[in-house]
């Protein structure tokens, strides 16, 4: 994404059930962004048992930095979760015909993944009917 021509990085940190628990907006991608991010999600939730990222090295050297670095994990579909959750996130955003400030970008990120870990239920832990019932109720708003 764009704002005024600048490439912003949104970093995002989600449990095992894919729901949002931090959100952060940086300038780059290298390693002091990567670990400010890190230990953001880190200070208000704990240490995870483990840590699935793509293989952008600047992951592996702030986890290095941290000390945890033989919790990260790898793998090549692994990161699904985390790609699956930004689509609702880039709807919204083509919706909004993109974001006009750069301090806009990091506030809407946050209301939009509160709001969006409430209407996102796990659907393999719940019967198909109260499943339903709850799907309607929400969109109905």
């Amino acid at each position: 994404m764009k704002v005024n021509g600048k490439r912003p990085y949104l970093w995002r940190a989600l449990d095992h059930e894919g729901e949002v628990l931090e959100s952060c907006v940086t300038k780059r991608r290298d390693r002091r962004a990567a670990l400010k991010s890190l230990k953001k999600a880190m200070r208000r939730n704990g240490i995870a048992e483990e840590i699935v990222t793509d293989r952008l090295p600047s992951y592996r050297a702030a986890m290095r930095a941290i000390g945890c670095a033989e919790k990260q994990r790898t793998g090549r579909w692994d990161n699904n979760r985390i790609e699956i959750s930004h689509l609702p996130f880039r709807r919204r955003e083509r919706a909004m015909l993109r974001f006009r400030r750069m301090r806009s970008l990091p506030m809407f990120a946050a209301v939009h993944s509160s709001v969006q870990t409430h209407i996102n239920q796990d659907r393999s832990r719940s019967r198909r009917d109260p499943f339903k019932t709850s799907w309607a109720m929400a969109r109905k708003g």
